[in-house]
């Protein structure tokens, strides 16, 4: 299979991009390098898939967002992880519909937090969102293209590069292992979870 990967860069990108291109054509997309997409600006996804052509999946492993406060001090500060994480990857899968062959698939990344926190209440309402989002489309999706998302917990990696405790952590290699069966597999419309938070 001929396999796009977005965010192909960051710790769970470029491990999913990895154990992909043990079996398949991999197309390794980020914000820097050789094959460049920003899902904030829906004319950059247009751009990508106009120079990768056709897939047989997509894996988007870029969303991310940090912490932000409920009182924090603009409309643009708070809502600023709306637009990558949420509409960007929504607007991933409309692009996608058009270019992913008869039977493949898209996976998004949604996540979650073990506890509400501060700070936490848009990722909540991002990660539900997107979740939701996929239930729904996956009733609309055309020629057997099936739709997921992957909701990680914390990667050990990641914390181990935060300086935090690691043992909250799931190693990395299996939470892609995760992105890689939505790929390969049978899900459709789902929230397939790993972790433990």
């Amino acid at each position: 299979m001929k396999i796009l990967v977005i965010g192909a860069t960051g710790t769970i990108g470029s491990t999913v991009a990895d154990q992909l291109a043990a079996r398949h054509e991999v197309v390794r997309a980020s914000r820097r390098g050789p094959v460049r997409v920003d899902l904030t600006d829906a004319a950059s996804i247009d751009a990508l898939f106009a120079q990768v052509g056709e897939v047989d999946a997509v894996v988007c492993c870029a969303a991310s967002g940090g912490l932000t406060p409920l009182d924090a001090p603009s409309d643009p500060d708070f809502w600023s992880g709306l637009d990558g994480k949420l509409i960007g990857q929504v607007n991933l899968v409309r692009r996608a519909l058009t270019h992913v062959r008869d039977g493949g698939s898209v996976t998004l990344t949604s996540g979650r937090f073990a506890a509400p926190v501060p700070g936490s209440s848009l990722g909540y309402l991002v990660n539900a969102s997107l979740e939701a989002f996929v239930h729904a489309a996956a009733t609309e999706m055309p020629r057997g293209v099936r739709l997921n998302t992957v909701s990680p917990g914390w990667v050990r990696e990641s914390l181990l590069s935060l300086g935090m405790d690691p043992t909250p952590g799931t190693p990395v290699a299996e939470v892609a292992r995760v992105y890689i069966e939505a790929a390969e597999g049978a899900a459709h419309g789902r929230t397939l979870t790993v972790g433990t938070g």
